[in-house]
């Protein structure tokens, strides 16, 4: 099938599942769509049983759609830049310290840990993996995702200063969990002989460093071209171009994207509404940066449903994807007590900081994405199955139940 009868039907289906939520389920937005996408696949390969033209179509589709590249290299650079404009530097300046520790070395804590707790048990469950394999998969389940939550935790009345953790915490640890997988699939792939730490420290230096430098440098390029007009169409557009441009120049000069454009659209979100923007120009780009990352994320989570269709379904495979739940909540909430116990004393954390924080860590469609770029011989097979395993638990579980934990806890 063609792109635009791909994007198409992923439209139409879409549309047709926020429907069915709206109407009859009132689940949170992206949490009743995967659920309703799920449940659509569920039946597809049920009914494939009897006529395998339906199942095989289907898979055809799915399989026909690069989702690490949709994703990693398309969606998430838009999605990354509508959080980061609507996220107030104010609030995220106060708390940047532990929100700077829980994206960087939180992030390498937990990839360590859960690596290390996912080599021993499958060793002893008769599986072994290489332990660097481990590490990838450590990698690739670290990093956090907002969107799911963030409505639940509005909704909950959460008190402001745990929610512009956990956004301000996922917005960036994209972006640095992406640059410890590179670094971990590189070792992988040359093995550690050959790969030098001075190499290592400058891929981190220059994929970290560079994006953040790239991001403030293009971000107040597009805050100038926008003062000097009021336009509001031709404003829309520039902060449009500026996400495109960015990416592609940051994927140029091997500069971290995601952090490129989170910290553009802090920049472009927080410097323009009082010298750059109309009211009516900060209206029209609100609304289309806030439809075009609902619309994004209808998407994803359709896909993310749909996946299911490609993932190897066999009894250890599960098995290992349910161990690895525990241990990925175990390792966030070791990796999240460092950071707060330093800050405690310094900020007025809310009550229960750390358990609300590891319970509300959604995983979401950039550790499926970067399970899909495994090779063959790094158990991409196994270590798919146990992502998405823990995806869906981290999106429907969590997701679900966040919004009550924060009611009981924060009562």
């Amino acid at each position: 099938m063609e792109m635009f009868g791909i994007i198409s039907v992923l439209t139409v289906l879409s549309a047709l599942f926020a429907f069915i939520n709206t109407k009859f389920l009132k689940l949170p937005f992206t949490i009743g769509l995967m659920i309703i996408a799920i449940c659509f696949t569920l039946a597809i390969i049920f009914l494939g049983h009897f006529e395998h033209f339906i199942l095989e179509e289907a898979t055809l589709l799915i399989e026909s759609i690069d989702f690490e590249t949709v994703l990693l290299e398309v969606m998430l650079s838009f999605l990354l830049f509508a959080g980061a404009l609507h996220t107030n530097l104010e609030d995220l300046s106060k708390q940047k310290g532990p929100i700077m520790l829980f994206a960087t070395l939180g992030i390498l804590i937990s990839t360590f840990l859960v690596g290390g707790m996912f080599y021993f048990l499958v060793d002893a469950m008769g599986h072994p993996i290489d332990f660097i394999y481990c590490l990838l998969f450590g990698a690739l389940i670290s990093p956090t995702d907002p969107i799911a939550v963030l409505g639940i935790l509005k909704d909950a009345k959460a008190p402001k200063k745990l929610e512009t953790k956990i956004v301000g915490e996922s917005l960036f640890n994209d972006g640095v969990g992406v640059v410890i997988f590179l670094v971990i699939f590189s070792i992988a792939q040359r093995g550690m002989a050959s790969v030098e730490a001075e190499e290592i420290g400058f891929l981190f230096f220059e994929e970290v460093f560079g994006g953040i430098g790239l991001g403030l440098l293009m971000g107040y390029v597009g805050f100038w071209l926008m003062k000097t007009i009021d336009h509001y169409e031709t404003e829309v557009m520039i902060t449009l171009a500026l996400v495109m441009g960015i990416y592609s120049i940051a994927h140029y000069f091997h500069f971290s994207g995601p952090l490129a454009v989170v910290v553009a659209g802090l920049f472009i979100g927080n410097k323009s509404p009082e010298i750059a923007w109309s009211k009516s120009t900060k209206n029209y780009v609100d609304k289309f940066w806030e439809l075009l990352d609902v619309f994004l994320n209808a998407i994803l989570f359709v896909l993310i449903g749909f996946e299911l269709l490609i993932i190897t379904l066999n009894r250890e495979y599960i098995t290992l994807g349910l161990i690895a739940i525990p241990i990925t909540l175990l390792a966030r909430y070791l990796a999240l007590l460092g950071p707060i116990a330093l800050f405690k004393k310094k900020l007025d954390f809310a009550p229960k900081t750390d358990i609300l924080m590891t319970w509300g860590g959604i995983r979401g469609g950039i550790s499926i994405a970067l399970a899909l770029t495994l090779g063959a011989d790094m158990e991409r097979e196994l270590f798919l199955t146990a992502t998405y395993v823990v995806v869906v638990f981290s999106i429907i579980g969590q997701g679900l139940t966040i919004g009550p934990l924060v009611k009981k806890l924060i009562k």
